[in-house]
């Protein structure tokens, strides 16, 4: 059983590295808000894996991946977010001034943060249809199904927030150089692309 734990914990953590719309959220936050506004986004990241997690446990999330009209429609509201995040960012370059928006200790934030990652989490489909056509193949077998699904989301939400916390504390090490208003201005326009990317990718996703 602790091999088959290795294992599924690799292919997690292979999974939680790959650059998505989370990284793209958290690096929107943690470079117009500073690092604490970057960690609460990662929490609230978190939070949606959990609760995908719950869903798959009970059985829902399986109903949402097998629904081609649930799945649209979830499908559907995690793009228009995504794109309004995009926007926000390309529109946040064209009104960025020399004063950067993070005051010391990153007291000041625009909007919530851990809502912001929870939102942009829980409205990712793919994450129901990996949790109920991947995960329940990695559990291990000297588990029960149900024990063994819940204790992967566990060690998948504790790897996204090691992972994209110590990349919120890279990007705060460099944080001179980000608030260099053409940087700010090159960075905002760079992962609004991003999200807007992505909005597109997540709308033209199929189950």
């Amino acid at each position: 059983m602790f091999v088959e734990f290795l294992a599924a914990a690799g292919v997690l953590g292979v999974l939680t590295v790959v650059p998505g719309p989370d990284m793209a959220v958290v690096t929107k936050r943690a470079v117009a808000w500073g690092w604490r506004d970057g960690l609460r986004t990662v929490g609230g990241i978190a939070c949606g894996l959990l609760v995908w997690g719950a869903l798959t446990v009970l059985g829902l999330a399986a109903v949402l991946a097998a629904s081609a009209t649930a799945y649209t429609v979830v499908k559907l509201a995690g793009a228009a977010y995504l794109l309004f995040l995009g926007v926000q960012s390309l529109l946040q370059s064209r009104r960025h001034r020399a004063a950067a928006p993070v005051v010391a200790g990153g007291a000041a934030t625009k909007g919530n943060p851990w809502r912001t990652g929870l939102v942009s989490n829980v409205f990712n489909p793919k994450i129901a249809v990996f949790y109920t056509g991947l995960l329940p193949t990695l559990a291990p077998s000297g588990m029960s199904p149900h024990a063994g699904m819940a204790l992967l989301v566990l060690l998948h939400a504790v790897l996204t927030l090691l992972w994209l916390g110590g990349y919120v504390m890279v990007l705060a090490k460099a944080r001179a150089f980000f608030e260099r208003p053409a940087v700010r201005t090159a960075m905002d326009r760079v992962t609004g692309v991003v999200l807007l990317g992505f909005g597109v990718r997540v709308a033209a996703s199929q189950p």
